[in-house]
């Protein structure tokens, strides 16, 4: 008999407050593994960057990468964050220095239709017994966002029949990397009982001590790096005679010595890399509230105008954490100011729908004012007040007017926002009616830093 010991983290998302300890705790383990002959895998299933951090957004996530290398994994699988939170090119350098495979099954390249140079669409390990383990990875289709960047993404029921004919002849045990959500997890685990072991993440999902559906363990480690999961197998040659899966506190584990300082020095490299990047020179103040229009809303407003080339935009103020002073803006400041992995949006709306739209923002305006909202690209404190540039609503009459005119009812419209309106449940007519296009590649903050450059160039 063979025991197998697999380590898995999901979704840490950037929390390098974490780090220290997971890092720590996963070489000492597969140190102590191996030193026992026993089989050990490290696995991460996706959402380890998140620009949310400075030195994530300096490097592109080529930091986590490197800590990822640090740790010694064997393989990981990419999430959103990696997939639509990169340019092509971005992410088709993430993992030059990766000392893992990248294992996915679901992207291939728009262009070439095969798998990205950086991506395996399976892998199978062997144990010292000789025990064969398969494993293939999926993440999150999302064709809206992936197809523009340049990526063909499959929906699981296109990849999953057609990778386990290849493996399940090669293979003893059946693993996926999974960056689905646990709904999909099960639904893959009902219909696919060859799959012995699902590692889940996307949905930030505990599963303390594993979920049996059918023949299948899922298994998922939370948030933040704030779990490690581990799942042990017991192996007799070719059989899988038990999986158990549990997951380990992060914060009960050890201090790791200089770990305060390593947090910091994270953070102050980030910062650092990022305020070399100067972007423009603003000749005054650009106050914000987060309760009404501004001075740097409107900025906003003008600023994805001009880059989705409309002449109306809708916008909330809480994306704006932080006002612009005047002087030197640089990259450190728009991402403290605009954090959100967020991008412009055209929304076109035939008349009629574009008046029952301005209703519901109108209807849900006072709650949403103050409300704390958190994820869908989100990365700020509350919601904010809902502020147009080119729409008016007359409270009195109820009258809708586009640029100061009366909106014809069959008459197409087309104004800016962001894509973060199409996934929150506040405004079904921008998804149920609208005809929608992600603008791709620049986040919300980087359009804002054109704008910026063209209206105040640093003159030197």
């Amino acid at each position: 008999m063979e025991r197998i010991h697999i380590y898995h983290t999901n979704d840490i998302h950037s929390h390098f407050e974490n780090w220290p300890r997971i890092s720590a705790y996963l070489q000492a383990e597969k140190q102590q593994r191996n030193q026992s002959n026993e089989a050990v895998f490290l696995f991460d299933i996706g959402d380890a960057c998140d620009r949310v951090h400075p030195l994530t957004e300096a490097t592109n996530g080529q930091a986590n990468v490197r800590a990822l290398n640090e740790a010694h994994y064997d393989a990981v699988t990419i999430g959103n964050n990696e997939g639509i939170g990169s340019s092509k090119a971005e992410l088709n350098q993430l993992y030059d220095e990766a000392n893992f495979k990248v294992i996915l099954s679901n992207v291939l390249d728009k262009k070439t239709g095969a798998y990205p140079d950086w991506a395996l669409p399976f892998d199978i390990l062997q144990t010292k017994s000789g025990h064969r383990i398969g494993i293939f990875g999926l993440t999150a289709p999302f064709p809206t966002s992936y197809e523009p960047i340049g990526w063909k993404v499959k929906e699981v029921d296109d990849v999953v029949p057609d990778i386990l004919e290849i493996l399940t002849p090669l293979v003893d045990t059946v693993i996926l990397l999974s960056h689905l959500g646990i709904l999909i997890d099960r639904e893959i685990a009902e219909k696919y009982p060859m799959i012995k072991i699902i590692l889940g993440s996307h949905t930030h999902h505990l599963l303390p001590e594993g979920e049996k559906v059918r023949n299948t363990l899922l298994a998922a480690a939370g948030k933040f790096g704030q779990y490690i999961g581990h799942v042990t197998l017991d192996i007799d040659g070719s059989r899988l005679l038990s999986a158990q899966a549990t997951v380990v506190e992060t914060s009960l584990l050890p201090v790791v010595e200089g770990e305060e300082e390593l947090v910091k020095g994270y953070n102050q490299l980030g910062h650092q890399l990022l305020n070399e990047q100067e972007i423009a020179y603003v000749p005054t103040n650009l106050p914000v509230s987060w309760q009404k229009k501004s001075p740097l809303v409107d900025f906003g407003l003008k600023a994805i105008m001009d880059y989705a080339k409309t002449d109306v935009a809708i916008i909330n103020a809480g994306l704006f954490m932080q006002p612009v002073s005047k002087g030197i803006v640089t990259n450190d400041e728009l991402h403290q100011i605009l954090p959100h992995p967020m991008r412009v949006m055209r929304c076109t709306l035939s008349g009629e729908d574009l008046i029952r739209l301005v209703y519901e923002m109108n209807k849900n305006h006072l709650f949403l004012r103050n409300f704390p909202i958190k994820g869908m690209g989100f990365r700020g404190e509350i919601f904010g007040e809902i502020c147009y540039s080119g729409i008016y609503l007359d409270e009195k009459t109820g009258e809708v007017t586009w640029q100061g005119k009366e909106i014809q009812l069959e008459e197409s419209y087309t104004f800016a926002t962001v894509d973060h309106f199409l996934y929150i449940p506040f405004f079904p007519t921008i998804e149920i009616r609208g005809n929608n296009e992600i603008l791709f590649p620049y986040f919300i903050r980087n359009v804002l830093g054109q704008y910026m450059e063209k209206m105040y160039p640093i003159v030197h």
